[in-house]
């Protein structure tokens, strides 16, 4: 199957906006700026409309109220750490830092999408410290595996995100799991949620394998990465037995799993999976494939924004504030182009999201006969 390159004579940039060509591009992601494959008319059109809107206009002190009020969360996490002591109340503690971690990762994510700043630069360098300071992930290595995921969204065989694992996201993904993966495969539904429990592990693995291929090139991500690990570890030893510093870490980084997972599930998971190179023009394709979670300024808070994935995934260098003010003008278009338009609830997108997975499983081969059977 073909896919749509731009004609020759277009240049990218009149299409994506001010730096969208490298949204998230980094010093580690030689694909970030690879283009896009793209039909223009459609697009195009849509694209004028949100300019006109100024809604890719970026600014850092747009940003600073949520800055702050992360940043209180943090101080205020803290404190209450210091003051509880050597408690198994401490445990509370943890679930609380699992929720700011993620909210950290959220301001990290819009970084390294080029939504905050004018600069490329000052991003890269917000997203260094949010992510390898802040909670402990590679920046380098995140942008590009996301950049990979936006490029081609469900797309079997390109988006990391739907790449055979512990979970199967197809049935030819199922059918080849074998010994203990083809159970999980037979019952993905039931896994799903406990899974997402380990998934901040699988980041901080994929970080570090990353990161230790080529150390001399990532020194400065890698510096990062350890004052995070060393000074989290100290604080925790000065101030807890080494069992309940162990509970808090295990209970701290297995909330901030859940609760990624929980905040990236309802955007894909269930919608269309594209098999090869997809004919669909861009449009089509970042709207067929996405989700959008209803439930207004509160579910945007919780979720990042990522709530109007529709509209991140058009436009992924506008700014995360900036998406429910999009979303009419997207809507609309997608009516009158008759491009349909999912979204839905948070709970309904994760009973999609089981029913899917409920549906994805291996192929039960009979056995044979024994010899002298009646058939």
């Amino acid at each position: 199957m073909r896919s749509f390159r731009e004609p020759e004579a277009v240049q990218p940039s009149a299409f994506l906006g001010p730096s969208a060509l490298e949204t998230g591009s980094t010093m580690n992601a030689p694909t970030a700026t690879t283009p896009y494959d793209r039909q223009t008319s459609d697009y195009g059109t849509l694209l004028a409309e949100v300019r006109r809107a100024r809604l890719l206009d970026r600014s850092g002190f747009a940003y600073l109220p949520r800055g702050i009020a992360i940043s209180a969360m943090l101080i205020a996490g803290l404190a209450a750490f210091l003051f509880l002591g050597n408690s198994w109340w401490q445990l509370a503690i943890a679930s609380y830092f699992a929720v700011a971690f993620t909210q950290l990762g959220f301001l990290g994510h819009d970084a390294g999408h080029q939504q905050i700043f004018r600069s490329k630069r000052r991003n890269d360098r917000l997203g260094l410290l949010l992510s390898n300071l802040g909670v402990g992930l590679s920046y380098g290595w995140w942008v590009d595996k996301h950049n990979r995921h936006h490029r081609h969204p469900n797309e079997v065989g390109s988006d990391p995100d739907v790449q055979r694992n512990v979970l199967a996201w197809t049935p030819s993904q199922a059918d080849s799991q074998r010994g203990p993966l083809r159970f999980v495969a037979r019952h993905q539904a039931a896994f799903f949620f406990p899974l997402l429990l380990l998934e901040a592990w699988n980041l901080h693995v994929g970080s570090v394998r990353t990161l230790l291929v080529r150390p001399r090139e990532r020194l400065v991500e890698i510096a990062l990465l350890t004052v995070h690990a060393g000074g989290c570890l100290a604080l925790l030893l000065v101030v807890l037995s080494p069992l309940k510093a162990l509970a808090f870490v295990a209970v701290q980084q297995s909330l901030f799993g859940l609760y990624l997972g929980c905040s990236f599930a309802p955007n894909h998971k269930g919608m269309q999976i594209l098999e090869g190179a997809s004919a669909a023009d861009f449009l089509r394709r970042q709207v067929l494939t996405s989700r959008n979670v209803t439930g207004g300024r509160a579910t945007a808070a919780m979720l990042g924004g990522l709530n109007y994935q529709i509209e991140h995934h058009l436009f992924p260098s506008m700014p995360s504030h900036n998406l429910r003010r999009c979303q009419p003008l997207v809507k609309a278009f997608c009516a009158a182009h008759d491009v349909a338009y999912c979204e839905t609830s948070l709970i309904e997108s994760y009973a999609r999201v089981l029913r899917y997975l409920h549906g994805v499983r291996p192929v039960e081969r009979l056995l044979p006969l024994p010899s002298g059977a009646d058939a």
